[in-house]
């Protein structure tokens, strides 16, 4: 029997690099080994101000994107988080057991509440519907970055309290790190991640992009003043950042590619970065445009209630266990 992967995706629309080279993109490789669980998190989306027309617009436009680049809906789940509710109900039951002083400890409510978003239950208690997200489905293995370890943690230990509780019901998760995910950074300050909601456009690319963006947004990218091309996060952050993008999506290795451009320069080694990229994601981008949004929403329909279906049995074990059978 094949061990279940779970994976979950904010509807935020437009997929920019960092999310494709570093975790959407092994979403399709992990089809073929294991059974695979994809959902597009609009729950969780809801903690943040939101616009409801635009909430549907993204949670469509992900799920396009997801199937352009090559997620295969009759082999993997793909559907909505609010299309089973079972996420909700099993994050209540969990969150009676979760104690206040870890959430206190959680990094990314600080963050978020620092960086200005507003304070709310939802966005306080995320981790314990993250937690309800991977174990609804029994699911064996996370895909994770290292800002994300601190989440399994969590949910390791709800699926231990309850288990320890209510008896063996949760299998305990372990975080999955794929060997071929690339740490992408922000092209405007390549000491942090790549992120949608840097309110400079020019610190990202779009997996949707125009080649001509694309090529303007890597040779405008921040490197330092010394023109050697060489790996260094500490003191080149800039040039590490596009050798860790052109090795993810050229195949070649980082020490090849220094080989190659160490001293040509930074100006031919953005162009050779650009046609990678430009090279990697216009395929992505071709089958994007042909989808038509009806028949997404087909297939979100379709997966969803398969994945409820799926996780009314799981469900079933939790209230037995609980206390709260049927009648």
């Amino acid at each position: 029997m094949q061990q279940k992967i779970f994976s979950g995706v904010q509807p935020t629309g437009n997929i920019h690099l960092g999310n494709y080279l570093g975790a959407l993109r092994n979403w399709v490789k992990l089809q073929d080994e294991y059974d695979t669980i994809y959902c597009i998190v609009d729950l969780h989306a809801m903690t943040v101000e939101y616009d409801p027309d635009e909430l549907e617009r993204n949670r469509v436009d992900t799920a396009k994107v997801l199937l352009a680049l090559g997620v295969d809906p009759d082999r993997s789940l793909l559907y909505t988080q609010s299309q089973v509710p079972g996420h909700a109900e099993l994050a209540w039951i969990l969150g009676t057991m979760m104690p206040m002083g870890v959430l206190n400890r959680m990094t990314q409510f600080k963050e978020k509440t620092a960086g200005g978003t507003a304070s709310n239950l939802g966005l306080y208690s995320y981790p314990v519907l993250m937690a309800a997200d991977i174990l609804l489905h029994h699911a064996n293995l996370v895909p994770v970055g290292d800002d994300q370890r601190q989440h399994i943690e969590v949910t390791r230990d709800l699926a231990e309290r309850f288990n320890n509780k209510f008896g063996d019901t949760f299998p305990i998760p372990e975080g999955y790190i794929p060997e071929t995910s690339a740490r992408v950074m922000s092209f405007t300050d390549p000491t942090t991640k790549m992120s949608k909601s840097d309110p400079q456009v020019k610190s990202r690319i779009s997996v949707l992009d125009d080649p001509d963006v694309i090529r303007k947004r890597i040779r405008s990218a921040v490197t330092d003043s010394d023109p050697e091309v060489r790996y260094d996060v500490a003191e080149k952050p800039g040039i590490a950042n596009l050798l860790e993008i052109m090795s993810a999506c050229s195949g070649d290795s980082i020490d090849v590619l220094v080989d190659e451009y160490g001293s040509g320069g930074y100006g031919a080694f953005k162009d050779a970065v650009a046609d990678a990229v430009i090279a990697e994601v216009e395929p992505v981008k071709n089958r994007y445009k042909a989808l038509n949004n009806g028949d997404v929403r087909n297939v979100l329909r379709s997966s969803g209630i398969r994945a409820n279906e799926s996780a009314l049995g799981y469900m079933d074990e939790a209230r037995r266990a609980t206390g709260l059978k049927g009648y």
